[in-house]
């Protein structure tokens, strides 16, 4: 009999004392909320949840409705069960304060609500995205403030997504490598159907969007071109393009089989630091492929390293198959 994310827990605690009752629960408690998101993304039309908002989140971009249904349902869920001391959000502009009617604990929670919602209308893979921190020991038993969350991604304690695609799956890491759940939809349990998730050291796959190509820096068209070249090339293989442009969807794909994302920094104004928000989506998409044995850098360093300034810092991404990664790492400490 499959065990379930409960049991998967609390053997954990038992084990490597790595997930107090109040890590359990905000786990748990995310997982839920996961599930009725994927409900509501499931129902489409016939939930009226496709289409725009018609409104702008804090980085300019038009929303969508399940965008803000499923901002909502995390921060509703989240803050009154006494672990947070605030949450942050993609969608939103400055950190969500737990109310003062309801308890605060030492945690911090990160979330991109609704990762590849560009893709919601026309069902394609979408995903939930979180981010586990601690409440830095100087700020504890006051409510959190930006300065709170700006801590290094190796300071998270847990990182996971949900992807609602032909089977909803919760993956997870809390520092002990990546296991992945599967939502039965009959019992309503997640039920863990992955264990010990690894990269593939090398791959064939990249994914990296080719209609930017006139914009990229030199080392990241140095690789592409090589990759292109196939087994007649430098890298004496052939390649094949995967681009699913929902970051969830692509890093599943990776954690499964192996391979490289980019979403690489380039020359337009608007890029030049990167697209990918450091906090929401490099770090946890970081943390859990790392965890499985892989490596993520932002072209020349380790994105887990890196010391954020602010809560909506971008970054450049680019992450996957070990060997692939340090590839084109090395390429980029060449250039500079």
């Amino acid at each position: 009999m499959k065990k379930n994310l409960t049991q998967y827990l609390i053997e954990q605690e038992r084990q490597n004392q790595n997930v107090p009752t109040e890590l359990r629960l905000l786990i748990e408690t995310i997982a839920r909320t996961c599930k009725a998101i994927a409900q509501a993304v499931n129902k489409g039309a016939l939930g009226n949840v496709l289409g725009s908002q018609d409104t702008e989140n804090v980085q300019g971009e038009i929303q969508k409705k399940l965008d803000v249904i499923s901002n909502q349902m995390l921060l509703d869920a989240n803050e009154w069960i006494g672990c947070l001391a605030g949450m942050a959000s993609e969608e939103m502009e400055l950190p969500h304060p737990i109310p003062a009617h309801y308890p605060t604990g030492d945690y911090l929670l990160l979330f991109d609500p609704l990762d590849g919602s560009s893709n919601i209308d026309v069902n394609v893979s979408i995903g939930t995205i979180f981010s586990i921190l601690r409440q830095p020991e100087n700020a504890k038993g006051r409510a959190a403030n930006e300065q709170d969350f700006l801590q290094a991604g190796t300071q998270q304690v847990a990182a996971g997504y949900a992807v609602y695609g032909p089977q909803t799956m919760l993956i997870l890491s809390i520092g002990q490598g990546v296991v992945g759940f599967t939502l039965d939809r009959e019992t309503g349990s997640w039920l863990l159907t992955q264990e010990n998730i690894r990269i593939p050291e090398e791959t064939q796959e990249f994914a990296i969007n080719m209609s930017n190509m006139r914009h990229w820096e030199a080392p990241v068209k140095r690789y592409i071109d090589e990759c292109l070249a196939g087994k007649e090339g430098p890298l004496g293989k052939n390649y094949n393009t995967r681009w699913i442009a929902s970051m969830v969807a692509d890093v599943h794909r990776i954690l499964n089989r192996g391979g490289i994302f980019m979403y690489p920094r380039d020359h337009r104004e608007s890029v030049r630091h990167g697209k990918l928000r450091l906090m929401y989506e490099a770090n946890p998409m970081s943390f859990l492929v790392e965890q499985a044995g892989g490596a993520s850098v932002d072209g020349s360093q380790r994105i887990l390293d890196l010391q954020p300034e602010h809560l909506h810092q971008r970054t450049g991404v680019i992450l996957g198959s070990k060997k692939e990664v340090e590839r084109l790492q090395q390429y980029h400490q060449a250039a500079n």
